[in-house]
């Protein structure tokens, strides 16, 4: 929380100079641009936004497995509210914290509500790597995309990187004895960096709370069919994603140089992309991913038209929204 203005001021600086950097070569060409633009097709567009957000909640509200605990209407809250947290904080690493605070205002436990959103993390990166798999696979088949050597190595190593985290966090839901590990591995760590004082103490508390957390991944196992459903939801919900850029390319009454498949398979590079920046919200780095794919398939006055309008719906309006959002969630409190 504490770091929120220093982001904040991050976030704007970059975003100035990306919008410079965007408009200064064809300004007047740019303008006009926005300008032609059906809004028709922007609202579908944020509709998508919005849908993708809401199925992410749905995972939440279906894990929770609790209505008298968490309504789908709170859980879609939650999700609004996360993506200002994750809009904030470098890698998106606030949103997750969020989450769990969130839950336990609910009266779900901290190791219940951390063990919710672990679960719904991994099938989410699980889906991800699924929208990898293909976004590769199909650009190998076609050569959809250009053979930029630096972006494809972005590519490769960001796919390589989003399965390790899948894979680690399904041992650490999964493997007690790897959980363990990994705890004695970083509290030893932070004992030698002088971050924690009492190690016997810490070991002992911490092991308690692995002990709940590994006892309700006992439970979740027995409900294998929500890891199929989790799994299905964050691929709609990305596929909602993906395919906002079709639709803006429609609102310049475009239908011919982007299919939603090379919508798809654009996105989920850019995305890949984005995940290597560590400014707040991948600033700077997902708009250079996003003109670097897109202008295999539009000029360039309607390429920085249709990622400023994107970037917008899928940043920064979430960003606000949920800033909103989480002002009214708070009510009085600091």
């Amino acid at each position: 929380m504490k770091h929120i203005k220093r982001n904040s001021l991050i976030i704007l600086l970059v975003t100035l100079l990306v919008l410079f950097l965007a408009l200064k070569d064809d300004f007047n060409a740019i303008i006009a641009t926005f300008g032609r633009m059906d809004y028709r097709f922007i609202l579908l567009a944020i509709l998508l936004y919005g849908i993708y957000i809401f199925l992410k909640a749905v995972v939440n509200y279906i894990w929770v497995h609790d209505k008298k605990v968490l309504s789908l209407k709170e859980a879609f809250v939650h999700n609004i509210i996360t993506q200002f947290f994750n809009g904030i904080t470098p890698f998106s690493t606030g949103g997750q914290p969020m989450e769990v605070y969130m839950l336990k205002e609910h009266g779900i436990r901290t190791t219940r509500a951390t063990n919710i959103i672990m679960q719904n993390f991994i099938v989410y990166q699980l889906a991800l790597v699924i929208f990898g798999i293909f976004a590769v696979s199909y650009n190998a088949a076609t050569g959809v995309l250009q053979n930029n050597v630096l972006l494809k190595n972005l590519i490769v190593l960001g796919f390589f990187i989003n399965t390790i985290v899948a894979v680690f966090l399904f041992f650490i839901a999964i493997s007690k004895k790897f959980t363990n590990f990994v705890m004695r591995v970083i509290v030893n760590l932070c004992t030698k960096l002088h971050f924690i004082k009492d190690k016997k103490a810490t070991m002992q508390k911490w092991e308690e709370r692995l002990e709940d957390f590994h006892q309700y991944t006992k439970e979740l196992k027995k409900k294998k069919k929500l890891f199929v459903i989790g799994v299905a939801l964050h691929l709609l919900s990305l596929a909602c994603f993906y395919s906002i850029p079709l639709f803006l390319t429609y609102s310049l009454h475009d239908y011919t140089s982007l299919t939603l498949i090379n919508s798809m398979v654009a996105s989920a590079y850019v995305l890949i992309i984005g995940a290597f920046v560590p400014i707040p919200g991948a600033t700077g780095g997902i708009e250079y991913g996003f003109m670097q794919m897109f202008a295999n398939f539009l000029p360039s006055s309607e390429l920085s038209a249709i990622m400023i309008t994107w970037r917008f719906i899928t940043y920064y309006l979430g960003m606000i929204v949920g800033g909103i959002m989480f002002n009214i969630h708070q009510g009085g409190k600091k």
